[in-house]
């Protein structure tokens, strides 16, 4: 995609060529504007470098009176990090008095828009009229983080990190080229990632789930119009923009947040890899290692899964077998004995698949007797094939049992 990049003068600008860095590396041609302000924190030799592209800087040095208006054509993607409050402010307004602000108003594709600014300023009723304006005209707002700014006060207006703008871009890229938004109206519950059972206060029981499956599903359903409620435990990968995710440790953490946010889900997806033993008392300091040999009396960790399937009413339960052998026949197994209407099934361990890699090949099995193999693929496109199964699958059940 062509994507404009613009950046306002502040502090955090330094932190846009980082993210020039990012969208160069997924595939993007990225053509960087600079406010003045802008060039005071970082010079454009820097962009000009990351992109291969000369800056736009100046309303009056492009080659000719109307570049402005091509540039705008020509790109499909806008996005303005940071964000000020000053460019909030005229955006809000329509003004138009530099090369930043007079493309903007001749741009009509999808605007992203990652705010920074002085805590107080951010708070400012002014500020927030204008971003509910921004937000009023369709944009995307990358939510400022909290934190330690550089002015010396803490709180909200730090520009949020180059790895959770890329990706909200991925997510408006992804909405804007996806024709189906057939999830619209639904709350989507996932699990992703492993859990970590604690042995004493630094050690733990893990495993080797990464959580991009899961993370892929809350993307997927994002993407097609879902309310997506993400119940993660520790994984190393930003957020999925607009999701609401939920960070839990332990399988008790992740089933207690699973049962609070089930009364609102009509679909749930368990893709986590929840340990299946924990030590019941765990010491209070760490466990010296001596030369003796040492046993472990492990109890077995909430059948989260199972837990749902008997709960099970109006909502659809998709589950995950990650085996190392008899896939077919241990998926048809957990399917039955968990009361899951679906069973997403991967052989992990011998393969360059399932765990830690960003592509899988699954194979799905549906209460209504079929199985069906999916072929190695993104784990982003696996998702989308999980969910037009799982919207196939609602309309036969619903035929069958009346749900």
């Amino acid at each position: 995609m062509k994507v404009l990049l613009a950046v306002g003068g502040g502090i955090a600008a330094y932190k846009s060529a980082e993210l020039a860095r990012l969208l160069m590396q997924q595939g993007h041609q990225v053509q960087v504007v600079m406010t003045a302000a802008a060039e005071e924190f970082v010079r454009p030799l820097t962009f000009a470098a990351l992109t291969g592209r000369k800056v736009l800087t100046n309303l009056f040095a492009i080659e000719s009176a109307i570049q402005h208006i091509a540039v705008a054509q020509e790109n499909e993607l806008l996005v303005i990090a940071p964000a000020t409050a000053d460019l909030m402010a005229k955006l809000a307004h329509g003004l138009a008095d530099d090369i930043l602000t007079t493309l903007y108003l001749a741009f009509t594709g999808p605007v992203l828009l990652a705010p920074a600014m002085n805590v107080n300023m951010w708070q400012h009723p002014a500020t927030q009229a204008n971003l509910a304006t921004l937000v009023k005209r369709g944009h995307t707002i990358v939510e400022p983080g909290s934190g330690y700014l550089a002015c010396g006060m803490t709180g909200p207006g730090r520009l949020a990190d180059p790895e959770i703008i890329a990706a909200a871009i991925a997510a408006t890229v992804e909405s804007s080229a996806h024709p189906r938004r057939d999830l619209e109206g639904e709350t989507v519950l996932i699990t992703a990632g492993p859990t970590q059972e604690p042995l004493d206060p630094v050690r733990y029981i893990s495993n080797r789930s990464s959580g991009k499956m899961g993370y892929a599903l809350a993307e997927a359903a994002r993407a097609r119009g879902a309310r997506v409620i993400l119940v993660s435990g520790p994984v190393h990968l930003p957020p999925p923009h607009g999701v609401e995710v939920v960070a839990v440790r332990t399988a008790a953490e992740m089933r207690e947040q699973v049962m609070q946010h089930l009364p609102a889900a009509g679909i749930v997806i368990k893709a986590a890899a929840v340990a299946d033993f924990h030590l019941s008392k765990v010491p209070e300091q760490k466990v010296k290692k001596t030369a003796a040999r040492i046993s472990l009396e492990l109890d077995p960790t909430p059948d989260i899964l199972a837990e749902l399937g008997r709960k099970k009413g109006d909502f659809l339960l998709v589950g995950f077998a990650a085996e190392t052998q008899n896939l077919e026949q241990e998926s048809r197994r957990k399917l039955e004995s968990k009361n899951c209407d679906m069973v997403v099934g991967n052989l992990v361990g011998a393969n360059d698949l399932g765990f830690e890699s960003d592509e899988n090949e699954v194979v799905l099995t549906l209460r209504t007797g079929e199985t069906i193999a999916v072929p190695r693929a993104s784990k982003r496109d696996i998702a989308d094939r999980i969910f037009d199964e799982v919207l196939k699958l609602r309309l036969a059940l619903h035929a069958t049992d009346g749900r």
